[in-house]
């Protein structure tokens, strides 16, 4: 895992691009003080606009600056060969024959949307490694299935050839692969105009929101959630169609915060909360599609993290105070509520319930726990006062850290 602070990351690639802090301040339209507060390691972290500013500045994807770990790590600049079965199945090498399918039983659809929720999980449980070993599989059947059989079976197979590079995208993300994830995302919405699901494409348009956030295209990101979420407005007649078009709202929601407009974001963010319980008072689809994760649970998991990320601890906490979570809140989103509550604790001083939370998530989510490095940005904080909370060692030893 890469330790290396946030300061001295800002320093070292403000440094890369020969700027002084002046300098990038003016470019990035930020306070000096910010900038030296970071770098002189006397502030471990900013609200995230002003990150979005920086990075802008510095010409960097967010990723760059934020110092996302990688879930596949290398011993020099090559991809590892489990990389690159994942692009290679991404991206097929060009005149190649269509892929034979693995072991002796027929393929079908029910087999490979078997597949894709095993793989998805696998994503939720932050078990990189082992997705990175199936995902190529599940993608070479799924675009087999695309191929073969009847119109239906056809656009039945391109579905789920949507489903498995759109899963694709998401790995490379976590992995800070955004162009593969981009490539692997405009593949995905190819296949999901051959299928017959309306749903399909504004799901991937919201990942795709999800990368351009990732590199700090902020009214891109904006534009497309929007955008998909008109298209979908039509089908929230159904439980799947309000989950897509809450998801896309969230979206939109968390660029407008992360551009520094948090009322517009907040308001987007009640609306989304209100059509939460519009969600037990519909007809589901019993067809085992996979549609985007939108609960009361994620909302407000959501809406927590906004507020932090704008320096809003007291309405975070308010917000998550007694939140019961829905049984289907994948370990992802659990994660991020309870880094996003230590995070909280950690701006108002309150230490001890800081680590209370992070000792939490450690227990509850160890895959997510070694993945971010927003646990070494808080281990770090807290270390740093007068007085470190009883714990803290534990939890830094287990980052390999010094408490």
């Amino acid at each position: 895992m890469a330790t290396e602070h946030l300061g001295e990351r800002l320093r070292r690639l403000r440094r890369g691009a020969g700027y002084s802090q002046e300098e990038l301040a003016a470019r990035a339209q930020v306070s000096v003080d910010v900038i030296r507060k970071l770098e002189q390691r006397r502030k471990h972290s900013a609200r995230l606009p002003t990150l979005h500013s920086l990075a802008s500045g510095l010409g960097v994807e967010l990723t760059a600056l934020l110092g996302d770990p990688p879930g596949a790590p290398s011993s020099g600049e090559a991809d590892p060969p489990r990389l690159v079965a994942v692009r290679r199945a991404i991206m097929p090498p060009l005149f190649a024959s269509p892929a034979e399918p693995r072991g002796p039983e027929r393929l079908t659809v029910a087999l490979v949307r078997a597949e894709l929720a095993h793989g998805w999980t696998l994503y939720h449980d932050a078990e990189f490694g082992p997705l990175m070993e199936t995902l190529p599989g599940i993608v070479e059947d799924a675009r087999l299935l695309a191929a073969v059989g009847s119109a239906d079976e056809r656009a039945a197979g391109q579905a789920a050839l949507g489903k498995a590079l759109q899963l694709g995208g998401h790995l490379a993300i976590r992995l800070g692969k955004t162009d593969l994830a981009l490539a692997a995302l405009e593949r995905a919405h190819q296949a999901a105009a051959d299928s017959s699901d309306p749903l399909l494409g504004p799901m991937i348009a919201n990942s795709v929101a999800w990368a351009y956030q990732r590199q700090a295209r902020l009214d891109d990101a904006t534009a497309l959630a929007v955008h998909a979420a008109d298209t979908v407005e039509p089908h929230t007649d159904t439980a799947e169609g309000v989950r897509v078009w809450g998801g896309l709202l969230m979206s939109a929601a968390t660029s407008y915060a992360r551009s520094d407009d948090y009322d517009t974001a907040n308001d987007m963010m009640r609306t989304a909360e209100s059509a939460t319980d519009r969600l037990a008072k519909l007809p589901s689809s019993a067809d085992g599609k996979l549609v985007s994760v939108f609960n009361r649970s994620s909302v407000r998991i959501e809406r927590v993290r906004l507020a932090v990320q704008n320096e809003r601890p007291e309405e975070a906490l308010m917000l998550a105070r007694g939140m019961r979570l829905s049984r289907d809140t994948p370990p992802s989103w659990r994660t991020w509520l309870l880094l996003d509550v230590a995070r909280a604790h950690t701006d108002m001083g309150n230490a001890a319930e800081a680590v209370r939370a992070l000792e939490r998530l450690r227990r509850v989510a160890p895959g997510w726990w070694r993945q971010h490095t927003a646990a070494v940005t808080l281990v770090r904080a807290l270390g740093d006062a007068p007085s470190p909370p009883p714990g803290l060692g534990r939890l830094a030893g287990s980052l390999g850290l010094t408490a």
